[in-house]
């Protein structure tokens, strides 16, 4: 284990040209890529919730239509849009044909984007790294899934590829992986189901205090305005997570179930992005920095630990410690990866998902990247903090973390 963390403490090839340490990081500088509006609709239960029937298509088309008028952009001026989704079928083409029918022109190109897991925050670094480069001036990324209408393919291989032991493990169920790391790391039933309820009370409390209206976007789909979520369970006790059977009986310890795992839902968020200096001339509110994000690779039957080797390389690379860090929306694909991830990094509970994870808000693969930083950007204002880290485990054995900062505790 320690051989692969290890990994982590070697920065960026770059890293010498990077702003490092928090006082560079909180300074304002007209090139720095900043966050003017950050929002998402509600989630659904797949098969079951208020999305079950509404393919991504329908989903952005509502979300780009609210935005605009939220803001009152004029979509003339978006330079670039990039739309991280998984798995419905030709995704450009619907993502596109979308953006069109709210009313964004023709001359706006789009993108879309598949790194399973981190496809949102992918999205955001996509054109966070355009306009570094010069290249765009203002875009938009989202990030959208409909797991009820396009569940997980089955990925399909050669048998020369899938006869190679970690090639076979990639293309595995995350249901096995997440079986394989209990197994592996020693995460038992009954730790599992204390890290998810700790998930489903935040969650549920968020939900009676009011908190996610700051983040949610009403839609308007077929006639109806949609305002809340429909996942959150309330009333979750230890005993009724202990209750439940084994999600996956034929693998590992089969300590995994539906309340210790992450929902299966439909949802879509949303992030404009620009410099400093554009958003001031144009009077944007601005919400954060955009600091910078990394990618990595970890063995694929452990996928789920990928945090544990993003969460340091991303903290090293910007001359940053875990203590600087005031919030942390780390994925909760499943309780057994989590809690392993936790306990490694050795990092407060208190400051991780504070509101909650996707153990009880759910995870539609490709909205959970932006959903994370339109959360943890509005709990760092309220709390008034400096920096939020993002970070996932992605299938196939990778992992992703992203850093930003709270414009209100810019110097």
């Amino acid at each position: 284990m320690k051989a692969v963390a290890s990994r982590a403490l070697h920065p960026a090839r770059n890293a010498s040209t990077l702003a490092r340490g928090p006082s560079a990081l909180l300074q304002k500088n007209d090139h720095d890529i900043v966050i003017t509006f950050a929002k998402r609709t509600p989630m659904g239960r797949a098969k079951k919730g208020q999305l079950k029937d509404v393919p991504v298509d329908e989903m952005l088309h509502s979300l780009f239509k609210a935005a605009l008028e939220k803001t009152g952009l004029n979509p003339a001026h978006i330079d670039d849009i990039c739309v991280g989704t998984c798995h419905p079928p030709s995704p450009l083409y619907i993502s596109r044909a979308a953006a069109l029918a709210a009313g964004i022109p023709d001359s706006v190109p789009i993108s879309t984007l598949n790194r399973l897991c981190s496809s949102g925050l992918m999205a955001i670094r996509s054109i966070a790294h355009s306009i570094k480069a010069g290249e765009t001036s203002l875009g938009v990324a989202a990030g959208v899934e409909s797991m009820s209408l396009n569940p997980r393919p089955t990925p399909a291989v050669v048998e020369a590829v899938s006869a190679a032991p970690k090639a076979h493990d990639c293309l595995q169920p995350m249901g096995w992986t997440s079986e394989m790391v209990a197994q592996a790391y020693h995460i038992s039933r009954k730790k599992q189901d204390e890290y998810a309820l700790v998930s489903h009370t935040r969650a549920s409390k968020s939900v009676t205090d009011g908190i996610f209206a700051e983040e949610i976007l009403p839609v308007e789909i077929r006639g109806k305005v949609l305002t809340t979520d429909d996942t959150v369970r309330p009333g979750v006790t230890i005993e009724s997570l202990a209750g439940l059977k084994p999600a996956f009986p034929d693998w590992g310890e089969s300590s995994t179930t539906a309340g210790n795992a992450s929902g299966v839902g439909d949802g879509a968020a949303l992030a404009i992005l620009t410099t400093r200096k554009r958003a001031e001339k144009d009077g944007m509110e601005i919400l954060g920095k955009f600091v910078g994000t990394t990618v990595v690779g970890v063995e694929p039957r452990h996928m789920g630990i990928a945090p544990i080797v993003a969460v340091p390389k991303l903290l090293s690379q910007y001359g940053l410690s875990k203590e600087d860090i005031d919030i942390y929306e780390i994925n909760e694909a499943f309780a057994s990866q989590f809690a392993y991830c936790v306990e490694e990094l050795a990092i407060p509970l208190e400051k991780i998902n504070p509101n909650g994870g996707s153990i009880a808000l759910t995870h539609p693969l490709g909205m959970t990247g932006v959903r994370q930083v339109v959360t943890g950007l509005q709990e760092l204002r309220r709390r008034d903090g400096q920096f939020l880290m993002t970070s996932m485990c992605v299938g196939s054995g990778m992992g992703a973390a992203g850093i930003f900062v709270n414009e209100h505790r810019m110097s």
